[in-house]
């Protein structure tokens, strides 16, 4: 890597690193006297080997106690924020309204709780919420003495408690359901299923060994707001500091990201850092999760797309986990801060008002009030493009699944017909620095201007469908099946090092009638090809799109995108395309 490039890679981290704190600012407004009490409590906890202290709130509703207990609600910040984020404690103020005893805290390793931090790793993370999972119990008091009678109790020692949260907040669900089975409902929204395929994704087929392209721009991001905390958070609890090398994260997770920036990839090396990563993830431990869980996922996410919830729901359906999914509109790369209207918005409390919330209200209503009552659909999505508030989310009782076909013809036009497929081979090769831009990750959340996405002459191929005879709708995520030539990979990819082996982007336009683009949420599906001289299935980030009437599709393959790191040398490619072997674009659409 050149001096210059990792110099405004350094730059551009730092900006990232401040703008991922901004949504955490939020301001909640204050509750009506008298509906609650606040207390700050302090907890010792032992976790990953170290002793240390969790800072919290327990919301306490008027008229609660030991003759009429109430279920409770246990919450923790996103990454970067603590207890006292407008979102999070608007958790225990919103719920707290409604009658639940609300615990609300602040990770380790954020706000004035101590410990590494350690990505949610359910032996640490996990643990630490376990221990407040005793307070609740009235197993255990808090560090001043205070204790609850007050939360109903299952049976002895074993409270009714759900968890709600977004993205850091949502994966500790996962991770303290997996080592404590008192936990009676989770509503995880906008987290990850992996991390590897969230920081270091590759979207091609069974291709788990294969590392992909390092999403640099949120990952640097993220290492910077940890690393960086004796700048915002002077006066650190020493159980926060690890050492010159990694100050405030576990080891490991210092040493992976290392090893990521690197765009060194040796196999004996990143096998280990890439288990580890995917050790302290939902994948590696959902099969322990027992509790009821509410999936909320954003369309607007490129730090975590649809396609994580789609794989947790999954995974827990197929263990016999009570699950549902939503998709609604927003996420790390749009609307967090400003919902659409008619959409769950924490802070301002409306849960009542928007579908999301009633959701969440009725699932809780289910498993911690033990009510009969209807916890809707198995699946609902967001339509941006119904205008009618009421009437945005559709539902299905199962995910959709690619049907659609489309074929690559060698002429860049994508047919619906095999027999329309032109015999034909065009080509591009990739620079040594980036020609396609998708997106300046949380650019939107920082306010500042991101580039329309583009793509560089030469460096791309595209294939574009004709003008739609009428409007399709595209829900889920959609499929390519490529065959590629690159004899410049083919000798290389197979050197020892992963980083040797080809890397391409997929995405997918709408392209109006004026020419004017549209690459959908910025969602690109990296690709490291596991073996360029055999065919490969790329799955593309989901989406929730209506293709209106007269509007065209377009296809593309690029040679790279500058939010990740991509090929190392030049590897011009070559597609081929003939009607009985040609690429293959699989779409799962829905009719109304």
């Amino acid at each position: 890597m050149s001096r210059r490039a990792s110099r405004s890679r350094a730059v551009l981290a730092a900006a990232l690193g401040a703008a991922l704190t901004a949504p955490l600012a939020l301001t909640a407004p204050a509750a009506a006297t008298g509906q609650y009490t606040v207390s700050a409590l302090k907890f010792t906890v032992k976790a990953g080997g170290r002793t240390c202290t969790i800072d919290a709130d327990l919301y306490r509703p008027a008229g609660v106690n030991s003759a009429r207990p109430a279920p409770a609600v246990l919450a923790t910040n996103g990454f970067g924020g603590s207890k006292n984020d407008g979102s999070t404690d608007a958790i225990g103020k919103a719920f707290a309204q409604r009658g639940y005893v609300g615990l609300v805290y602040s990770g380790l390793g954020f706000g004035r709780s101590g410990c590494l931090i350690s990505l949610d790793d359910p032996a640490i993370d996990g643990r630490a919420a376990a221990q407040l999972l005793d307070f609740l119990a009235g197993k255990r008091a808090a560090d001043d003495g205070t204790s609850v009678d007050y939360v109903t109790l299952d049976r002895p020692g074993d409270p009714r408690v759900g968890m709600i949260g977004g993205s850091y907040g949502g994966a500790i669900q996962l991770a303290t359901a997996s080592v404590d089975h008192r936990v009676d409902a989770l509503v995880p929204m906008i987290t990850w299923n992996d991390l590897v395929y969230s920081l270091d994704p590759n979207n091609a087929v069974g291709a788990r060994g294969v590392p992909g392209a390092f999403k640099w721009q949120w990952t640097n991001g993220f290492y910077l707001i940890g690393e960086g905390q004796p700048v915002s958070r002077p006066s650190l609890d020493p159980s926060r500091i690890n050492s010159r090398t990694c100050l405030h994260f576990v080891s490991r997770a210092c040493d992976t990201i290392r090893t990521l920036n690197s765009g060194r990839y040796p196999a004996d090396r990143t096998a280990g850092l890439l288990d580890y990563a995917r050790s302290v993830s939902p994948v590696s431990y959902l099969h322990r999760v027992k509790a009821p869980t509410l999936l909320v996922q954003g369309q607007a996410d490129t730090l975590f797309n649809l396609n994580e919830a789609t794989a947790t729901y999954k995974t827990l359906k197929a263990h016999g986990t009570p699950v549902k999914m939503i998709w609604q509109s927003w996420g790390h790369s749009g609307g967090l801060t400003d919902p659409a209207t008619g959409e769950l918005n924490l802070v301002q409390g409306n849960l009542e008002g928007s579908y999301v919330g009633k959701r969440i209200l009725s699932w809780f209503d289910r498993y911690l009030h033990k009510k009969k009552v209807d916890t809707g659909p198995s699946f609902a999505y967001y339509r941006d493009w119904i205008t009618d508030p009421h009437r945005t989310y559709a539902t299905a009782d199962r995910l959709p699944a690619p049907g659609q076909q489309l074929y690559l013809s060698g002429d860049g036009k994508l047919v619906d017909n095999r027999r329309k497929v032109a015999r034909g081979s065009r080509s591009y090769t990739n620079w040594l620095k980036p020609t396609s831009h998708s997106e300046s990750s949380v650019a939107g959340l920082a306010g500042l201007p991101d580039p329309a996405p583009y793509d560089t002459k030469g460096t791309y191929l595209g294939w574009t469908s004709e003008p739609l005879g009428r409007a399709v709708d595209v829900v889920g995520a959609p499929r390519a099946t490529l065959r590629v030539v690159s004899p410049k990979a083919e000798r290389t990819q197979h050197s020892g090092d992963a980083a040797d082996k080809l890397v391409l982007f997929a995405k997918l336009y709408d392209v109006a009638p004026d020419g004017k683009q549209t690459l959908v949420h910025r969602l690109v599906a990296p690709v490291r090809v596991p073996d360029v001289t055999k065919p490969f299935t790329v799955t593309l980030p989901g989406i929730v799109h209506r293709y209106e009437k007269g509007h065209r599709l377009r296809f593309v393959i690029a040679a790279s995108d500058d939010a990740y790191l991509g090929n190392r040398g030049i590897k011009p490619v070559t597609v081929v395309s003939a009607p009985g072997d040609t690429g293959v674009l699989e779409l799962p659409v829905v009719s109304e």
